[in-house]
């Protein structure tokens, strides 16, 4: 892995408002309202919201029927993935859910010999099909997949521990129980979130724009873990929109250094490793950034939004609306 190409701009602080009786006057102008109508664009819509928790409601409503012989729509489920941590962008993604079994499940199929969570996840398949015969509903890995047209539920079955945390299936091999800590997950983001002036979040849902525009082959999960990390040590953390065209061009050239690193798991002691296929698009991006961030410094405000657009998409304005 080598160096980055060249290294990262020293530029002086710029305005933090702009008179709106001079709008040209000062140099970045463009840059506050492109990435807000950016972060505005990809923010999931009150009826996307609304048939995410519908559909995700009428799943936990069957499981609950059958193993807990109550009627619920959200008893003994928790939110995971980027609905849990509030992240979740548009086009809509995977609805992620944990759905808490009774521990005498985790004894029957104890009694069982073979992959114990292969056949438990078909069990929950099999659970789900007689309310939807003609969705399409897959048992793979970790997760009972459940294909609706707007969204896929990923059931997660799982058994709540003492110290609150999880277990939950992993079919590979002759399978296992896997530990994991979603609410220290949460919990992370959060805390940096607030420590960050509410930077974070926004940060995550553009870079899952990147993500998704450029077929970047890192995990969502890992993403959220390098721009947490990266936030906390950047000086513009405490900044608002204005300053968004530096904090992601300095988070490619912060991911880029990540390549084959490894990132520990909030809440549990475990570790993921980074990998480096996505590193090229990263030192891509970082490049075309740095680009981008000249063309807004000196206001060549369609220049700079050509650019940007090839990072993140038309969802991003080429030129915000007001110019």
């Amino acid at each position: 892995m080598g160096a980055l190409l060249a290294p990262l701009q020293t530029e002086t602080t710029p305005a933090t408002q702009i008179p709106a009786s001079v709008p040209w006057a000062l140099p970045w102008v463009a840059v506050r309202q492109r990435f807000q109508q950016f972060h505005q664009n990809i923010s999931l819509t009150l009826m996307q919201q609304v048939d995410g928790w519908r559909k995700r409601s009428g799943v936990i409503s069957c499981l609950n029927q059958h193993y807990h012989n109550i009627d619920s729509e959200d008893a003994n489920s928790r939110l995971i993935g980027s609905w849990g941590k509030d992240l979740a962008t548009r086009p809509p993604r995977d609805v992620d859910v944990y759905f808490v079994l009774p521990p005498e499940v985790y004894y029957r199929f104890q009694n069982r010999i073979g992959n114990r969570q292969s056949a438990l996840l078909q069990e929950v398949r099999g659970v789900l099909l007689p309310t939807y015969p003609a969705t399409v509903i897959q048992a793979d890995r970790q997760v009972v997949l459940v294909s609706f047209g707007s969204y896929a539920i990923e059931v997660v079955p799982a058994f709540l521990l003492t110290d609150g945390c999880y277990w939950i299936c992993d079919t590979a091999g002759v399978g296992r129980y896997k530990v994991t800590n979603p609410q220290a997950e949460a919990q992370y983001i959060q805390d940096v979130d607030v420590a960050c002036n509410g930077n974070l979040r926004p940060l995550i849902r553009m870079l899952k724009g990147w993500q998704a525009y450029c077929s970047v082959p890192i995990k969502s999960f890992h993403l959220e873990l390098v721009a947490a990390e990266f936030l906390l040590q950047s000086p513009w953390r405490l900044h608002d929109y204005f300053w968004f065209d530096w904090i992601t061009r300095d988070f490619f050239a912060y991911l880029y250094s990540k390549a084959s690193a490894s990132m520990l798991v909030p809440g549990v002691p475990e570790s993921v490793l980074l990998g480096d296929l996505w590193q090229s698009r990263a030192l891509t991006a970082w490049n075309r950034a740095v680009k981008a961030c000249e063309f807004d410094q000196s206001n060549q405000v369609d220049a700079a939004g050509e650019e940007w657009q090839k990072i993140f998409g038309a969802d991003l304005p080429r030129r915000p609306q007001w110019t």
